[in-house]
């Protein structure tokens, strides 16, 4: 990760340091994708066992470079103890609900395309399944995982805005924006459900507390 910057030096030990510093074995930590460069699963786990080592339970959900996450069921099978995926459904926690999908652009981006469309389609498809299992399994309480960031030039996305409030999501966490691409993300309650921006190089590489 150096060639992305200096604030990329060591990030790794940056990680390790914060994670043990803030995180005990009784905690829970929201990983939001681009988790290993790895082009397969193999040679995922070495990534894997490291978040693995670390003190809490973990997870994860896919982001757009994590090329070796291929299928969820090969992946649960080699996931350490105490690491879950989530992939068209959600984990428990206590009364909450954590659910996910990576997402993708939303319209009206400048980098979006044509085939974009498609994409962004199936990855709301995945976001409503994931939210109403949970719904059907009796969880008030939502929290929802993404990679890409729900907003476009700071405005919600409606389709997400829509399903978000349908669904009576309380907390919504992302990623993927990066060094100077920060100016977009958007944090704060929107509907009375809080955004929170959460890519490491933003919070120097240290977890950010959602629940108490």
């Amino acid at each position: 990760m150096d060639i992305f910057g200096a604030q990329w030096e060591n990030h790794h030990k940056k990680i390790e340091e914060n994670w043990r510093r803030n995180v005990s074995n009784d905690d829970w930590v929201l990983i939001c994708g681009d988790i290993s460069w790895a082009m397969d699963l193999k040679k995922a786990l070495v990534d894997l066992d490291f978040i693995a080592g670390l003190p809490g339970k973990k997870v994860l959900i896919k982001g757009n470079h994590d090329y070796w996450w291929k299928g969820i069921s090969k992946l649960r099978n080699v996931l350490p103890q105490g690491m879950f995926a989530v992939q068209n459904d959600f984990i428990s926690i206590g009364k909450i609900a954590v659910c996910g999908s990576r997402g993708w652009l939303v319209p009206n981006n400048s980098n979006y395309l044509p085939e974009d469309e498609k994409i962004y389609n199936r990855e709301l498809l995945r976001a409503e399944m994931s939210l109403k299992k949970a719904d059907a399994e009796g969880y008030g309480e939502k929290l929802f995982m993404m990679h890409f960031p729900p907003f476009n030039n700071g405005i919600l996305d409606p389709r997400y805005r829509k399903l978000f409030n349908a669904y009576q999501v309380k907390w919504c966490v992302y990623g993927h924006l990066h060094g100077a691409d920060h100016r977009f993300a958007v944090e704060g309650s929107i509907d009375g459900i809080e955004y929170r921006f959460v890519a490491c190089d933003y919070t120097n590489f240290a977890p950010v507390k959602i629940i108490d």
